[in-house]
């Protein structure tokens, strides 16, 4: 008896020993893997070092887009499933690392059995012995694979990869969405001062038009004048729906954005915002370990690593120890008051012999996975800096094109006047007057796009750098 219980006690003793390693090495994290892309030094435009701004859109100074950003980040619904998404891929880690450790199962049951002794009748009796038994029993049995190739570790730490792959796909689905909101809201705003402009330009030509036929009528102006003034003037009024349509669009997908109902019911900007201070871009370098969509690429990468090492581990020997501990009576009271203990330990391993090929085909498959995740990384890295050269470019040129156009603007400006006043002198003709109104009113169209198109820029550079950044002397000062 002493016996017995030593060896379930030292079985017992194993057990809590193998769940304390199981559970160490589920505590394990795993190093993101090195970038394949040779990075330069610098950016190629000018650029200056910076640190990171989580929630850079605060940093455009409009609190109205700040609080509407803020709104889509909890009322999105296609933000909401992927936060679902990184939900069912931290379970999905959680169930390929409950393989590292012993399942344990409680066992429980009842039988009723009838035996009958052939050949040994009892004198008296019309029929042979027969005898019934009732047994009772209860174990716990404890089952687990000795993982001494490491293929239940590289399961594991791949869906582990996975989770963290998903958590940064998140990340980068906020930075996506705060983007399409602010711009969003740009295009809002543009839209709304394009309908602006387009009904007052309408407004001029239906004056104009107006007094052309007064005029036409007292027998001033040719019948021609009167025509080429109504048809600018419903051609401005073609303008001024087109601009409806476009503002009417813009308001129902920011709303959708949003996760309201697109009723149309939406203010926007009285005004374009003008971009704030330079976006310090920092190193290249730092860009790897700042976007969501490269950091998460590397988690894949990562993961497709570990799934090729858990093909190579599945064509070997797998180890498994069962232990097994419990009490067995033929009276259910006797489970509890007296000892009849039954207990027992096995060890197994099975060999893969020939399975048709499967797990050779299966190596080949994760390493051709594993390549393909390599190159996605690569092209994903390229396309980084392809997008931060760019709106890093972007920056001083479309400057440069809204310092043109506004002066292109008060030239227009300026010329239109000067053709209304020698027109009504007498000394221009109508068309060179409509021809004027037509490039003013084209110009100061062109000055509110590139407004536009320079904060878009500017939130592109943000996206581009994985969030917003302050310089490193601001920083300090602030603090």
């Amino acid at each position: 008896m002493r016996t017995r219980r030593l060896i379930q006690n030292q079985a017992g003793w194993r057990l809590l020993a193998l769940v304390s390693v199981a559970s160490l090495i589920s505590c394990t994290t795993l190093p993101p893997p090195e970038s394949s892309v040779g990075t330069p030094a610098g950016w190629h435009q000018d650029s200056a070092e910076g640190k990171v701004l989580e929630e850079w859109w605060s940093d455009l100074g409009d609190t109205n887009l700040v609080a509407l950003i803020t709104e889509a980040l909890v009322g999105n619904p296609s933000l909401a499933a992927m936060r679902a998404r990184v939900q069912a891929a931290m379970e999905q880690s959680r169930i390929a690392g409950s393989a590292s450790l012993p399942s344990v199962a409680a066992q429980a049951g009842s039988s009723r059995q009838q035996q009958v002794f052939v050949g040994l009748p009892i004198p008296g009796t019309s029929g042979p012995l027969k005898t019934r038994a009732t047994t009772h029993s209860f174990q716990l049995v404890a089952d687990w694979e000795l993982d001494v190739w490491g293929r239940v570790r590289s399961g594991r730490k791949a869906a582990l990869a996975d989770y963290l792959a998903t958590t940064d796909d998140l990340r980068g689905a906020r930075l996506s969405l705060a983007g399409q909101v602010a711009r969003g809201w740009f295009r809002l705003a543009e839209a709304d001062r394009q309908l602006q402009l387009a009904k007052a330009t309408a407004a001029s030509l239906e004056q104009t038009g107006n007094r052309m036929q007064a005029r036409y009528e007292e027998g001033i102006r040719s019948p021609i004048e009167v025509r080429v003034t109504k048809s600018n003037a419903a051609s401005a009024r073609a303008l001024v729906a087109m601009r409806e349509v476009e503002l009417n669009d813009a308001r129902r997908q920011l709303q959708s954005l949003l996760g309201r109902y697109p009723d149309g019911e939406l203010s926007g900007p009285s005004l374009l915002q003008e971009p704030m201070t330079d976006v310090p871009a920092g190193l290249p370098a730092e860009l790897l370990d700042r976007r969501p969509d490269l950091v998460a690429a590397r988690w894949k990468l990562k993961a497709a690593g570990f799934r090729v090492e858990e093909a190579n581990a599945a064509r070997l020997p797998a180890i498994s120890l069962t232990v097994s501990g419990g009490r067995t009576s033929n009276e259910l009271q006797d489970l509890l008051d007296h000892d009849f203990s039954v207990w027992s330990l096995a060890a197994n391993a099975a060999q893969p012999i020939f399975q048709g090929g499967r797990l050779r085909s299966n190596i080949r498959l994760n390493k051709a996975l594993l390549e393909a995740a390599a190159k996605d990384y690569d092209a994903a890295v390229l396309n980084a800096f392809r997008e931060v050269e760019t709106a890093l470019a972007n920056e001083s040129l479309l400057r440069q094109r809204e310092s043109e156009l506004r002066e292109t603007d008060r030239q227009a400006r300026a010329a239109s006047r000067l053709a209304a006043e020698r027109y009504e002198a007498g000394l221009d003709d109508l068309l060179t007057l409509l021809e004027t109104r037509r490039r003013g009113l084209d110009a100061e169209s062109q000055l509110i796009a590139v407004r536009r198109a320079r904060l878009d820029n500017r939130v592109a550079l943000h996206l581009a750098l994985g969030g917003g950044l302050t310089c490193d002397d601001e920083d300090e000062n602030g603090s």
